[in-house]
């Protein structure tokens, strides 16, 4: 007498995912690893941008950076930011079993509108998160206007 059992794919594609894993694993070693996360390129940190009337800010996420470590430039509308994550050397690579996080050099740029002032830019440093305020021009600012119902303007007859 045989059993019907029922066709699962999704965990069929989970134990050929886990058994791949497992051999890519064995087949890395640490060096391995490590010089194939060097030749795949440095990390790339994430970037929030956000404006409002006033300003345009950009925060990027450097956890694990030093402040010495950064370099902030402006050239023409061109923000480039550089900095570099370096391994802790004292500890021994061979008895690493996983490097997962990213080490190396980095640079992120940014054009920025002509509305900034350049020669006001703000940057600050703060719990692994650089903040680089970039004010607005006073001209390119939002203008409060006044209105005012029911008089007539300066030299204007009334309609």
């Amino acid at each position: 007498m045989t059993t019907l059992t029922r066709w699962s794919p999704i965990h069929d594609m989970s134990t050929i995912q886990t058994r791949l894993n497992s051999m890519l694993q064995e087949l890395l070693s640490p060096e391995l690893e490590k010089e194939l996360l060097d030749s795949t390129g440095s990390f790339v940190p994430p970037v929030d941008i956000y404006e409002d009337g006033h300003k345009l800010a950009i925060k990027l996420e450097v956890p694990g950076i030093k402040e010495g470590d950064l370099d902030i430039k402006i050239v023409d509308q061109t923000l480039t930011i550089r900095g570099e994550r370096k391994l802790n050397t004292e500890e021994k690579t061979e008895n690493f079993h996983r490097i997962e996080r990213r080490y190396g050099q980095f640079t992120r740029s940014f054009t920025l509108p002509n509305t900034v002032d350049t020669e006001k830019v703000q940057a600050k440093f703060e719990h692994g998160v650089l903040t680089v305020e970039l004010p607005k021009r006073p001209e390119a600012q939002p203008k409060q206007i006044k209105v005012t119902i029911g008089k007539q303007l300066e030299g204007k007859p009334a309609v």
